[in-house]
């Protein structure tokens, strides 16, 4: 509905949704102690982050986004920062992206970062990205919106963001994976083996020893089945669709008091990718999407709409009524004088049409799944723009510029 331009637009109530991973996680599919775990940890974050953007009245939605793609990084049980999963060289390439709708307050819109190795949060550093693309040089990522490897982690350095040793990001959990995966022995002794290999020569970075704190609950995140069950991973062609499949890319999307979207999304990838593969998730238009529009009031209608006369050469009815009474009534016609027609269809001047402000639409998407049917796709783009154009009279597909602007 549009507001005429005296009336002022109700307030924005800030929203915020969040996702842990696609896949079909079910109570029936997945162990009730790790469904509840899943469960508790997503709501403790969510609860973090609402409160943050209802509490104070100046938090972004890039602000909060970021913050709550951190958090999920930080947890083990996700495919992101700490609990991200391997390439097929046994090592980590992170993937993160942020984007939001407001193309005056961030230049760049939307940018991607990937094949991230020493970047605690690599959430955090696509933040950065965006926001310092407002000055000339980029903060010195010029005016790039997607980088990866070691640019990354020289801008990382520069920017005061937390470095980590590779070691950081290995779980027990996605190691077996791994392993498993590729057919390979694992025990206790292998990785810890492995892990102590992937931080030689590695200079700097947090050098105390992680926590393994997830393997606390390792036995909560074997995957669905029977005891002794190895489940399945990624690439298995005997998964059946019905046992529980994680795939953990993590995101969220915000809405603030402003009306701007903003929407941020971390991932390790797919399990046992090759090093080098780039997904869904730091591609604009595949994995994420945000923009915002006005839809327009509908145009004034053609005085031709408005002047429909009847023909003169047809009295209409309250004219030949009026011709018999004033024979009958000569005092009639001085007081009552009856129109020859139709004084609404007789005017040729259209009714002014009341002024309307444009209301303000916005989306943001963050896409979790198969990345390389994303790519293919431009998942998160087409989803946008099928959203705003599938039942959009033609009028309202313009923005006030005359183009055509991606919007949903």
């Amino acid at each position: 509905m549009q507001l005429p331009m005296n009336e002022k637009p109700p307030p924005i109530r800030p929203r915020i949704i969040i996702h842990g991973g696609a896949g079909n996680i079910t109570p029936s599919n997945l162990p009730p102690n790790l469904y509840t775990t899943y469960r508790h940890a997503l709501l403790k974050i969510l609860h973090s982050a609402s409160s943050q953007l209802h509490t104070n009245p100046t938090a972004s939605a890039l602000d909060v986004a970021a913050s709550a793609v951190s958090d999920l990084e930080n947890n083990p049980l996700f495919n992101s920062g700490h609990g991200a999963v391997f390439t097929t060289h046994g090592t980590h390439e992170l993937e993160a992206s942020i984007m939001c709708s407001d193309p005056v307050r961030y230049r760049k819109r939307g940018v991607g970062v990937m094949k991230v190795r020493r970047v605690r949060n690599p959430i955090l550093l696509a933040k950065e990205m965006l926001e310092r693309g407002n000055a000339d040089d980029g903060g010195g990522a010029q005016g790039h919106v997607q980088l990866e490897g070691e640019t990354c982690e020289e801008l990382a350095r520069e920017w005061g963001l937390e470095m980590v040793r590779p070691s950081y990001f290995w779980t027990r959990k996605r190691w077996d994976e791994h392993r498993r995966g590729l057919g390979l022995e694992s025990s206790d002794k292998l990785y810890r083996e492995h892990r102590r290999r992937a931080d030689r020569g590695v200079p700097g970075g947090k050098t105390e020893e992680v926590m393994e704190e997830e393997d606390d609950i390792a036995g909560s995140l074997k995957f669905a089945g029977g005891e002794g069950d190895e489940g399945f991973w990624a690439g298995d062609v005997s998964w059946d669709g019905k046992e529980y499949l994680p795939q953990g890319t993590v995101g969220a999307v915000v809405l603030d008091r402003s009306g701007m979207t903003c929407v941020a999304t971390s991932t390790g990838g797919i399990t046992n990718k090759l090093p080098g593969r780039i997904g869904d998730t730091p591609t604009l238009g595949a994995g994420f999407w945000a923009e915002e529009w006005d839809l327009l009031p509908p145009p004034p209608q053609s005085p031709s709409q408005f002047s429909v006369q009847q023909p003169r050469s047809q009295p209409s009815p309250l004219a030949t009524l009026s011709s018999v009474l004033s024979t009958c009534l000569p005092t009639l016609t001085s007081y009552m004088p009856l129109p020859t027609s139709d004084p609404h269809l007789e005017t040729s001047e259209p009714p002014k049409p009341t002024p309307y402000a444009p209301s303000k639409r916005a989306v943001a998407i963050s896409g979790t799944g198969n990345g390389d049917s994303f790519l293919r796709l431009s998942a998160a783009r087409t989803a946008a723009a099928i959203a705003q154009y599938q039942s959009l009279p033609q009028h309202q597909g313009r923005s006030p510029q005359g183009g055509y602007p991606l919007q949903a």
